[in-house]
């Protein structure tokens, strides 16, 4: 029986699909705030406590209080400070596991773009703020997960400009005769309402998840390629009330980083009591 309403925003949809992905006894590289800041915060609260992560500018493994204080930063307790070559050093000598970053255009090989938008790079029709330190996460970090929201215009056959690479054209060892680490790329691409991995031998995009509240030919309608899609689909349970609690009330009581558009769900009353009930991180993916 439907007897209870819960709404959301995209932006936690991303935050808690993230953070369900989280592991224990990895270390995380986030470029700044935003969504996969949120998705890797919300994960070590949750679901991964023993996780490590850094921020791009040198702070490791902060531990800010909850519910932040007026003086309370994002760096509070960190376990170490360094300077933004730091994590870069780290990430080099293959000491951080994954990136978790956003991109304003993602291509079917795990390519992405925060530079531009445009084919003249003298004039495009917008620039960005470029890789702010996102090229030697992607190039060094053993995985790259990237967390955006689903809109036609940021999954593309071929980005504008390739800001941090992926697996770049798709053949086989492109990465290391491009000069960066073997065994190393893309990983996921999470979106607000699908996840994605990479097929291993062609590297092309594969869906493999959807929230139950889509459906694939709606995902794929929203994309400008057609990704693979995997055999044994799965699907993606909307947040919980302890999430979305933990997201409103201890990380983000402000509101600013959660902001987004807003969605309504029906939802049974029984299925929203705790983690335990949800799919949550033991959901692999």
């Amino acid at each position: 029986m439907i007897d209870d309403t819960i709404t959301f925003t995209d932006t936690e949809a991303l935050a808690v699909q993230g953070a369900r992905l989280m592991e224990s006894g990895r270390s995380y590289f986030i470029a700044a705030g935003g969504p996969p800041a949120l998705a890797v915060i919300l994960g070590k609260r949750l679901y991964a406590p023993d996780l490590i992560y850094s921020y791009g500018d040198g702070a490791i493994d902060p531990q800010p209080d909850y519910p932040p204080r007026r003086t309370t930063t994002p760096y509070t307790r960190s376990a170490a400070f360094g300077s933004m070559n730091n994590p870069r050093f780290q990430a080099t000598a293959g000491y951080m596991d994954y990136a978790a970053l956003e991109a304003i255009q993602v291509d079917q090989f795990g390519n992405f773009n925060t530079s531009m938008i445009g084919t003249d790079y003298e004039r495009p029709r917008r620039r960005f703020g470029g890789a702010g330190g996102a090229n030697e996460m992607a190039s060094c970090c053993w995985r790259t997960i990237l967390v955006l929201r689903l809109e036609e215009r940021r999954l593309v056959p071929q980005v504008d400009f390739i800001t941090s690479p992926g697996f770049l054209d798709g053949s086989p060892r492109a990465r290391e005769r491009a000069g960066l680490p073997a065994d190393t790329g893309p990983y996921r691409v999470i979106t607000d309402q699908a996840i994605f991995g990479f097929e291993e031998k062609s590297h092309r995009m594969e869906l493999l998840a959807v929230g139950s509240w889509t459906s694939a030919e709606a995902v794929i309608g929203k994309m400008e390629f057609e990704p693979l899609v995997a055999k044994d689909l799965k699907v993606l349970e909307q947040p919980t009330l302890v999430e979305l609690w933990s997201l409103r009330t201890e990380i983000d009581p402000g509101g600013r980083a959660l902001a987004g558009f807003s969605q309504d769900f029906q939802v049974a009353r029984g299925g929203w009591i705790s983690p335990d009930t949800s799919a949550t991180g033991s959901l692999a993916l």
